[in-house]
């Protein structure tokens, strides 16, 4: 059985009382009282309960993640980033995957503040109205990260995506490619659609007309960049350059052109998005923007914590620097 509380205080033979205040460090213990209860505590093997202590302090120091995909490389570097400053400020960290699925991540919000968590930081594809009404009633903070779906009042860290995108095809373009391809993530998540927006006012500003066979809709795995490349390597008059809105998609795309006998960069340029490590493991290596992963999931944690601790924030809607990073995808 669990030892309790009150084991011992009767044990060490003082009041639960006292058994609290050395738990909590309260410097109103007498030191030879202290040292008699830390014993008994290290004898008994007691733990203290962090469920009834947060039912006390209305705090769990815990803090929920929702996070569409924890086997994307993408994701699990965010994650990594929350966890680290979590732990940093001795927050521990419920993590969860929602599989972008609405009814999913309505049940995971709805599981966390069961727990008794004291913020949250969200990740997905496209937030739901009925998932927004929720957190407009929450009891506790929340901030959105990596989502390209802010709301104006919850806080949100990101990159502009649109801008990003834009930067990347127009990298292209000044590659003296009219019009590249660009192989599309869902249009279910945001971040996808601004991508999509920053593509094409590169393309339309280099006075081109939009080929829509050159656009091409995939689910943000490596398989379905092997299908796209195919799709594209079949073509009459197949591209010469492609801008790919995700790295995993990246690395499907530059093994279908050469499995389709085409070389890259020589015969096709290819760019990614996001910069996660799979970009310097494809050979060639990966052309990509740096969208600093990590740091947007650090940044969204330590924004949550001042939230929780009620300090002032000056900038709720953080954009963090992107980059774009030539390797050898590209001439």
């Amino acid at each position: 059985m669990n030892v309790t509380i009150y084991d011992v205080a009767r044990e060490a033979n003082v009041s639960m009382a006292t058994v609290s205040r050395v738990v909590n460090g309260n410097p109103n213990v007498k030191p030879a009282t202290r040292k008699k209860v830390l014993g008994t505590i290290e004898q008994l093997g007691y733990r203290p309960n962090a469920v009834a202590r947060g039912l006390a302090s209305k705090r769990t120091t815990t803090v929920g993640a929702i996070i569409p995909d924890i086997s994307s490389i993408f994701f699990s570097e965010l994650a990594r980033g929350i966890e680290d400053i979590a732990t940093m400020y001795k927050y521990n960290m419920i993590l969860s995957n929602s599989d972008q699925n609405p009814e999913k991540e309505l049940t995971l919000f709805n599981s966390m503040l069961e727990k008794q968590v004291d913020g949250i930081v969200f990740m997905g594809g496209k937030i739901s109205d009925e998932l927004l009404q929720q957190f407009d009633k929450s009891p506790v903070p929340i901030v959105i990260a990596a989502t390209g779906q802010g709301t104006g009042e919850i806080p949100t860290v990101a990159i502009d995506y649109e801008q990003a995108a834009y930067e990347a095809t127009k990298l292209l373009v000044d590659h003296n490619h009219k019009q590249p391809a660009f192989v599309a993530g869902t249009a279910e998540a945001e971040t996808n659609n601004q991508k999509y927006k920053g593509y094409l006012r590169a393309v339309t500003e280099n006075n081109t007309e939009v080929k829509q066979e050159y656009i091409v809709k995939a689910n943000n795995t490596y398989n379905s960049g092997l299908d796209a490349a195919k799709q594209l390597a079949d073509l009459a008059d197949r591209p010469s350059a492609v801008f790919v809105s995700s790295d995993e998609m990246a690395l499907g795309v530059i093994h279908g052109f050469q499995d389709n006998g085409l070389r890259v960069p020589e015969d096709i340029e290819v760019v990614g998005y996001d910069n996660t490590r799979l970009a310097t493991m494809v050979r060639p290596t990966l052309s990509t923007v740096v969208q600093p992963t990590y740091d947007i999931g650090a940044v969204a944690m330590r924004l949550l914590t001042k939230l929780m601790n009620k300090e002032e924030v000056s900038d709720k809607n953080v954009i963090l620097p992107h980059r774009i990073i030539e390797r050898n995808s590209t001439k």
